[in-house]
């Protein structure tokens, strides 16, 4: 990290950068994200840490790879050119996450 910067500025401005982004979440400060919790979901949570070595952090971002892969891109592509709302939710049968916040979309 540049001199100066500290895990607060970093983390504020993760915040800043992905308040408008309806399926990126930054979490809680202290939070860990775990992949249990964006599964079968659409969702990308994420936090930064400090690192053990000075002037060095640690971003920690989960995703379901098998929704955000490339068959997850070729859905929402498809509810893009069928002129269904780009950022509908996109939940699979038995893959509900884990996790319940106000934030959560159910099918």
């Amino acid at each position: 990290m540049p001199q100066g910067v500290t895990i607060e500025d970093l983390y504020q401005q993760l915040r800043k950068c992905y308040k408008d982004e309806e399926f990126v979440k930054v979490l809680e400060k202290g939070v860990v994200p775990h992949t249990h919790n964006v599964r079968g979901s659409n969702y990308c949570l994420m936090n930064v840490f400090p690192d053990r070595l000075p002037g060095r952090a640690i971003i920690i971002s989960v995703i379901d790879n098998l929704v955000k892969g490339a068959s997850g891109q070729a859905l929402q592509n498809l509810n893009i050119m069928l002129g269904a709302f780009k950022k509908l939710p996109m939940c699979f049968e038995g893959l509900q996450p884990s996790f319940v916040g106000k934030w959560v979309v159910r099918c």
